[in-house]
């Protein structure tokens, strides 16, 4: 972290209306965060979050909310009069903090604190009042062109609707990232006019204005344009997304993980893994989810905030939500963790069983055709094929508590509120609706009668 006295400041007060979006632009997210988190992310690289100032506009609640956590400062701004504007509104705040300024975009989620680095290392290198960051572009249309001199000093910023014929050409693009010395930019900051056909104040203006001013403006061209790519359709969107999983994906190859089939697997930025876990093909890993080492994945799974103990096997198209599983357990295929299960180290969870909220021990295993919900399991407890737990009548739910070693019989209806005792037996086919206890055997299904010939004499009309 720079030990310099840094203020970023990141412009995300806009609606964004080539989304086509009612959620404000910065809200939408790319690799499991929003937009304006990935930006204040890298900013965090570099300064402390309380020098971190987000100028909120459009929905300003619901972005102040998105980043409440982070510990940054608002500023909002309620008329969205540009992006000069936007910076003017900052300088009650930050003048007297004095030092440096960095501007950044809430739309711009792959810029990374390395180049935001480089910016600062380039300004501190020259007597400059601002550094901004550039780049070529093959195809530069729609971007501002960055007009230098001899020297490579930058003169002004054109943008596209104003420049002439010649200007067109460059191929210098301006990507609205500043570094500035504080005290010349809220200096001369007012001197930005709204003459523009949108009645606006552009922060591009700044360049000009410091420059005829006598201050020096440096331009810092990085090679990799794609980190200085904005969202403002769902196309930008996708493609960011893209790029942003790719280089979460490299970083886990790199440390130990391999993942089948890279570009079907989907994982957060916030998620971990550890080494000689195999993530096979449409895998899907999201949010604060933590899967330990020797683990393997299966095709098609969903595993959410959830945490996976070590050499834990998850097979082909279980869902995991909000859920804890121990060590060496087997979860699927076909399973699915609604929230709040806690899976002990060895337990089984197969093929079309469903949890809530329940609690199974180690060594247990419900391995076909079950539902657990409200449930506190013991270890090594055996829940047969077809048993589920009826927990809520319509009103309240109740809770189940079946004790260690206990068997549950195949197709068992377990009637909530209830509790069955340490090794206890429930009989196969049967409705359990009292308590059972320790070591006992539960039956609870109707006498089986047998009536020979019985089909013969119907066939007949007897």
């Amino acid at each position: 972290m720079s030990t310099n006295n840094l203020n970023v400041v990141v412009l995300a007060a806009g609606l964004g209306t080539r989304m086509k979006s009612k959620l404000a632009k910065v809200l939408h997210r790319v690799g499991g965060l929003s937009l304006a988190e990935h930006v204040v992310n890298s900013a965090a690289q570099l300064t402390a979050p309380e020098k971190i100032t987000v100028v909120v506009g459009h929905q300003a609640g619901e972005v102040q909310a998105e980043l409440q956590n982070t510990g940054v400062r608002f500023v909002r701004q309620a008329e969205q009069k540009g992006t000069g504007h936007a910076l003017l509104g900052c300088r009650d705040l930050l003048a007297p903090e004095g030092g440096r300024v960095m501007v950044l975009y809430g739309d711009t989620p792959l810029l990374t604190a390395e180049t935001l680095r480089k910016l600062e290392a380039a300004h501190e290198a020259g007597d400059a009042a601002a550094t901004m960051i550039t780049t070529t572009l093959a195809d530069p249309t729609g971007y501002g062109r960055v007009i230098l001199d001899s020297h490579g000093k930058v003169l002004e910023i054109v943008e596209q609707k104003a420049a002439s014929a010649a200007q067109l050409a460059i191929r210098l693009i301006n990507s609205g990232i500043y570094l500035f010395d504080a005290e010349r930019l809220w200096t001369h900051i007012s001197e930005i006019r709204a003459d523009n056909p949108a009645h606006e104040y552009y922060l591009t203006d700044i360049a000009g204005i410091l420059n005829d001013s006598g201050h020096r403006v440096r331009a810092l061209q990085i090679d990799d344009a794609s980190e200085l790519l904005g969202i403002n359709t769902r196309l930008d969107l996708a493609e960011v997304d893209r790029v942003i999983r790719g280089r979460k994906n490299r970083e886990l190859m790199l440390a130990g993980v391999t993942i089948e089939r890279p570009e079907t697997v989907t994982v957060d930025m916030k998620v971990r893994i550890g080494a000689d876990t195999v993530l096979e093909a449409g895998a899907r890993l999201l949010g604060n989810t933590v899967i330990g080492e020797e683990c393997r994945i299966g095709a098609g799974s969903i595993i959410e905030n959830s945490t996976i103990g070590d050499r834990v096997r998850v097979a082909p198209l279980t869902i995991v939500e909000s859920s804890t599983i121990g060590e060496d357990s087997r979860v699927g295929p076909y399973s699915r963790l609604r929230p709040n299960n806690t899976v002990g180290a060895g337990a089984h969870i197969g093929n079309f069983v469903e949890l809530k909220k329940t609690r199974l021990g180690a060594g247990a295993k419900a391995n076909h055709l079950a539902y657990l919900g409200d449930s506190d399991v013991g270890a090594k407890v055996n829940v047969g094929a077809g048993t589920i737990v009826c927990n809520y009548d319509g009103v309240s739910k109740y809770p189940t508590r079946i004790g260690d070693g206990a068997f549950v019989g195949s197709n068992s209806t377990l009637v909530a509120p209830l509790a069955i005792g340490e090794g206890a037996y429930v009989g196969a086919g049967s409705v359990i609706t009292e308590d059972v206890p320790a070591g006992s055997l539960a039956l609870g299904r109707a006498r089986q009668t047998v009536k020979e010939r019985w089909a013969e004499k119907k066939k007949n009309g007897a």
